[in-house]
């Protein structure tokens, strides 16, 4: 099974720091999120990768080469323009022929990829989704009434919990055939054409889930978490 990452971003909720280097290559702690990725990914037990690049490329291209120096195989699907999530996907069908494991390069993730892989493999379905159970605290007291617009409760500032999407997926080859060829295309819009098809989609609901890196804020998030956990060790 190979993965393949998408890491052609241009990275625009985090300029200027993305002005001369694409968001997968900034630091968090000693290294670039995507060796981060990269790390995680091997020790899920892959070491087949292919990384779809586009913006500012040759920085991705000019430190992890053909991927020996870091213990894995990589090679590169180029796009010369922005294509979104599937569209940038659609890049790398040429080096995939079997199940696949497709993931965003800007996010950390801390769950076990191999607990995903079984799963999927043993249930077989045409794409396994990779879910984290978020729970928040609505900054409100929310306010239930009936139909007659009676009061009929007041909740201050309760937890809710949402499965959220965290942009790792486990997917079947045929899904390229869902994709149009050099235009951009969302990822939501990939996977609800498959399941408008009556295609099996799964799901693998973890806890310790992932790390988003979207915008100068979470990306300082990430910094301190990565920070904090390393002084533990």
């Amino acid at each position: 099974m190979k993965a393949v990452i998408l890491a052609g971003g241009l990275g625009t909720r985090l300029r200027p720091l993305t002005n001369d280097k694409p968001k997968p290559m900034l630091q968090v702690g000693e290294k670039p999120i995507l060796e981060h990725l990269i790390e995680w990914t091997k020790k899920g037990g892959i070491k087949s990768i292919v990384i779809c690049v586009s913006y500012l490329r040759k920085s991705i291209e000019d430190y992890f080469g053909d991927g020996s120096k870091f213990g894995v195989t990589i090679e590169y699907a180029i796009s010369n323009k922005p294509l979104a999530t599937a569209g940038q996907l659609k890049t790398a069908e040429e080096f995939i022929d079997d199940d696949f494991v497709c993931m965003y390069g800007d996010s950390i993730f801390n769950f076990s990829l191999r607990s995903m892989i079984k799963q999927h493999v043993t249930k077989k379905p045409f794409v396994t989704m990779g879910l984290n159970e978020y729970k928040t605290n609505l900054p409100y007291g929310v306010i239930e009434t009936s139909k007659n617009g009676k009061v009929v409760s007041w909740n201050e500032k309760p937890e809710i919990k949402a499965n959220v999407n965290m942009g790792c997926y486990i997917m079947n080859p045929k899904i390229f055939d869902l994709i149009p060829k050099n235009k951009p295309y969302g990822m939501d819009d990939v996977i609800k054409k498959a399941m408008k098809k009556k295609q099996s989609v799964k799901s693998f609901v973890t806890k310790k889930g992932f790390t988003d890196i979207g915008n100068k804020e979470s990306y300082m998030q990430a910094c301190k978490e990565y920070e904090q956990k390393s002084k533990l060790k």
